[in-house]
């Protein structure tokens, strides 16, 4: 640290349900720090948060705070009182400064909130900005932020961005949203099985350090089986008769075990990933939805004007664009839901449609996990037509069996979603409509939900905020701009950004830029051999055994006794392992290599 921190954390212990939630966790936030909090979902990173505020204590350990430093907090579920909209953001603001009404009124109109409105009528996205107003109003040396950007629109994350910054003072911010975390911060605190690490680089650079990690845990267990082996090997041999001398040694292969055990459990945990699956239904017919110049109108504004689009099944198309600019409406529209004023709307034959809603409207919050799954029937959840237990299906989704009877309201922004989604996944469907998925999701989980949307075989629409989700996931993307101007563009959101119009206001650019990766040089052969064709139609076959042989030899040596029945047996397993480990990494690589060179041809 170059400096006294604003903020620090020394050694701080907390336990949580009875469990250790933090042990001995050590930190800090400096002066000028653009930080974000990364992890899991029920890692603890929210609580972490109300422990740097102040707002929470530990069971013990130092938490310190550089005298006079203004802190200001943006909560996940932000509880909006007071008879304005003026009034609330007024109270972010210290006693003494009660006064400066100009700071309020400064702040509303950056964010375009309309102070005199009743703060218990606002939509999600109003609510967010007025929370997010009163943490900005008291000018903090220290901002404290979590998912700030969950239900607001692309405009208002954008300039968030860029007030971010420009913030002079210290900030640590917890979000889903890539993007915005790869564009706001400098440093990354990443919280995992109760410690945190810290890397004075930013989310970009998370992953690879990530993998580094893991890379090296792994290269931690390997050398840990080996010597455990080798310990094992020497104990086999007789201790009894050297029981005085070589107790010390015994003691510390006990000790061996118990760090290789509490490594793998850690290992196997910190892997813990929702498994996220769709049945995709009967198939419907090949045309989906098809608009005609639909228009609509309310009370006067103009929502959507002229339109026209054809959803063919298997599209994924994205829906962008302001708060309130009437993307649920052209949903609604396309769906059935609503009548267009003018045009037509034509829907194809064998729709199963699933409604994914971000206000989790589907949920009762006084109902359990359980009785939630099973409608309140028996024990079994029926998933895609087969009955399965429903603890058995809450743990794909990450819950406890302890959390079965816990209620809706007890649980958490970003464990309600998964309970939807795991009851909306539950039931077959070939048409997926996702209002906001995201919101409060974990990154690894996002990344499932990626990859369980990428092979359905039905149809999606998705209306979302997150940037890297839409270019990870959309075939098109479907703008809706205000004003009844919606207009439709092949690919992703960036694919998006570069299409519309020159005419249009541009988007604010990055606080950081992204790194683009070089181009390679193009030495591939004008084609694909004969022999290469061949060793590519063979190597699936030689992973699949090489796979079979690994996972039978790891069942062989995990035997206790094998070592004293047959030692030769024991030794001959464990070397061949170590050699088909490598000749499957070998291989794999070799796949790769002739796949990639095979689609360069190609194209």
């Amino acid at each position: 640290m170059a400096s006294l921190p604003l903020l620090a954390l020394r050694d701080v212990r907390l336990t949580f349900g009875g469990s250790p939630l933090f042990e001995g966790v050590t930190t800090w936030v400096g002066r000028g720090d653009k930080t974000c909090l990364v992890g899991r979902n029920g890692s603890g990173k929210s609580t972490l948060l109300k422990i740097l505020s102040g707002e929470m204590q530990p069971d013990s350990g130092e938490c310190f705070v550089q005298p006079g430093t203004r802190i200001a907090t943006l909560a996940q579920d932000p509880a909006l009182a007071g008879p304005s909209v003026a009034s609330y953001v007024a109270g972010g603001l210290p006693q003494t400064e009660q006064d400066q009404h100009y700071r309020v009124d400064a702040i509303l109109d950056a964010l375009k909130l309309d102070g005199a409105r009743d703060p218990a009528l606002l939509s999600g996205g109003e609510g967010r900005r007025v929370a997010l107003a009163r943490a900005l109003v008291c000018d903090p040396d220290v901002l404290l932020l979590d998912e700030p950007t969950n239900h607001m629109d692309l405009p208002t994350i954008l300039w968030l961005e860029q007030t971010l910054g420009a913030f002079a003072g210290a900030l640590v911010a917890i979000s889903h949203d890539r993007r915005f975390l790869e564009n706001v911060s400098r440093q990354t605190l990443w919280l995992e099985r109760g410690q945190v690490r810290r890397s004075e680089q930013g989310f970009a650079a998370f992953p690879a350090w990530q993998e580094e990690t893991y890379a090296a845990e792994e290269a931690e267990m390997a050398r840990m089986s080996t010597k455990l082996r080798q310990e094992l090997h020497w104990l086999a041999r007789g201790v009894t008769a050297r029981r005085k001398r070589n107790m010390g040694r015994l003691r510390a292969l006990q000790g061996l075990r118990k760090d290789r055990g509490e490594l793998l459990k850690a290992k196997t945990e910190s892997g813990r990933l929702a498994k996220l699956a769709a049945d995709a239904g009967e198939l419907s017919g090949r045309l989906v939805i098809e608009a005609d110049a639909i228009s609509k109108q309310f009370e006067g504004a103009v929502i959507v004007n002229g339109f026209s689009t054809r959803i063919m099944r298997g599209d994924r198309i994205g829906f962008v664009g302001p708060n309130g600019a009437g993307k649920t409406t052209l949903l609604r529209l396309l769906t059935g839901e609503l009548e267009p004023d003018s045009g037509s709307v034509r829907r194809g034959t064998n729709l199963e449609p699933a409604y994914f809603d971000q206000r989790r409207e589907l949920l009762d919050p006084e109902r359990s996990v359980w009785d939630t799954l099973t409608e309140g029937r028996g024990d079994n959840v029926w998933v895609r037509g087969q009955p399965r237990h429903v603890i058995g299906y809450m743990k794909d989704f990450l819950f406890s069996e302890a959390q079965a009877r816990t209620p809706v309201k007890a649980l958490s922004g970003g464990e309600r979603n998964r309970l939807l989604l795991a009851k909306l996944l539950a039931k077959p469907s070939n048409l997926l409509i996702l209002d906001e998925p995201t919101n409060d999701l974990d990154m690894d989980t996002l990344d499932m939900l990626e990859e369980m949307l990428a092979e359905y075989e039905g149809t999606l629409l998705v209306v979302s905020h997150d940037r890297d989700f839409l270019d990870r996931l959309v075939t098109s993307v479907i703008a809706v701009e205000g004003g009844g101007d919606v207009s439709e563009y092949a690919g992703g959101y960036s694919d998006y950004l570069r299409q519309r119009p020159s005419s249009d206001p541009a988007p604010a650019k990055s606080q950081t830029p992204r790194a683009v990766a070089p181009a390679r040089p193009k030495t591939a052969p004008a084609r694909f051999s004969y022999k290469q064709s061949r060793e590519l139609d063979e190597l699936p076959a030689r992973l699949d055994a090489l796979a079979g042989e690994i996972a039978r030899l790891e069942s062989l040596l995990a035997d206790p006794g094998l070592f004293a029945r047959d030692r030769s047996g024991f030794e001959a397993a464990a070397a061949r392992l170590d050699v088909a480990r490598t000749e499957l990494e070998t291989a794999e690589e070799r796949w790769l290599e002739l796949e990639t060179l095979r689609e360069e041809l190609a194209k």
